[in-house]
């Protein structure tokens, strides 16, 4: 730590790096709702499934990011606005599985630009999949890895190791 005078000649204390090595580019972790998850609602079904699920019905997800990386110049791994950004994406949209027969109602409807279709169940795990590949895409290169966990339901939680 040095001592610096500010404005008004008071000495200011400002922090070095420790032995010349920089903090920018240090390997970090960042946990996005961990404590307070983010939380969407979103509609699908279960094509394939003989239980309740397979009829449409809905949850409010709620939905934590780990993601590790090196800090950059702006003092993050990575801008938690482009994380929820992405999240957001799929709030109060419903998920069905291509082949549905649902898809074509939503369209007859007007209503499939609240549609999103993906190519395996949309189940929890899938969800967390397919977020942590969204959100790869979407962070910067020095973002090494993203986990995602999905909560349905507190008794029924998907993700990448958290």
């Amino acid at each position: 730590m040095t001592e610096r005078a500010d404005h008004a000649d008071r000495p200011v204390t400002v922090a070095a790096d420790v032995d010349g090595e920089p903090v920018i580019g240090t390997e970090r972790v960042l946990h996005v709702g961990r404590d307070r998850p983010i939380r969407i609602s979103t509609g699908h079904r279960l094509l394939h499934h003989d239980g309740k699920c397979s009829r449409p019905h809905g949850h409010n997800y709620e939905i934590s990011v780990r993601v590790t990386g090196e800090l950059t110049e702006e003092g993050w791994i990575a801008d938690k606005g482009d994380i929820t950004t992405v999240i957001d994406e799929w709030d109060h949209m419903f998920l069905l599985e291509a082949g549905d027969p649902l898809i074509d109602a939503f369209e007859a409807a007007g209503d499939d630009d609240a549609l999103v279709v993906l190519e395996q169940p949309p189940t929890a795990e899938v969800m967390s999949v397919l977020l942590e590949r969204k959100l790869e895409a979407a962070l910067p290169d020095t973002v090494s890895h993203v986990a995602v966990q999905v909560n349905e339901t507190s008794e029924l939680c998907g993700g990448g190791q958290f």
